[in-house]
């Protein structure tokens, strides 16, 4: 099993930033792709930005690209998604996610965290 935990969600005003984490524990060899799906009250969820074990291939959704960035420190474990340029339409609580294998833009990944809440204030 591997457990996910984020962090770094809250409130913040447009315009603004916030730096999500995403920590990895127990089976972790077993981690190679890693995304960021967010979902808005009242709506499906959506697939931001996801990473390879090594970082060589990252991809993000259109809403986010120059915006968003999601980076990875592989000794300790973490991926990152550093959010800029916040609008109130980012507002939504984020999920980490990983898989076994190449990173998906779907949502065909083994293991999910709880979430962080990010509330974008107009």
């Amino acid at each position: 099993q591997v457990q996910l935990v984020e962090s770094g969600g809250g409130l913040v005003q447009a315009g603004g930033s916030l730096r999500l984490s995403c920590a990895t524990s127990g089976r972790t060899f077993s981690v190679y792709g890693m995304g960021w799906f967010r979902q808005a009250p009242g709506k499906e969820r959506e697939f931001v930005a996801a990473i390879s074990e090594n970082g060589a291939s990252i991809y993000y959704a259109d809403f986010v690209k120059g915006r968003f960035t999601i980076s990875r420190i592989k000794a300790k474990n973490t991926v990152f998604l550093q959010m800029n340029s916040l609008k109130p339409e980012d507002t939504a609580d984020y999920y980490c996610a990983a898989r076994p294998s190449s990173p998906s833009y779907y949502s065909d990944y083994d293991y999910w965290g709880q979430g962080t809440q990010v509330t974008v204030s107009s």
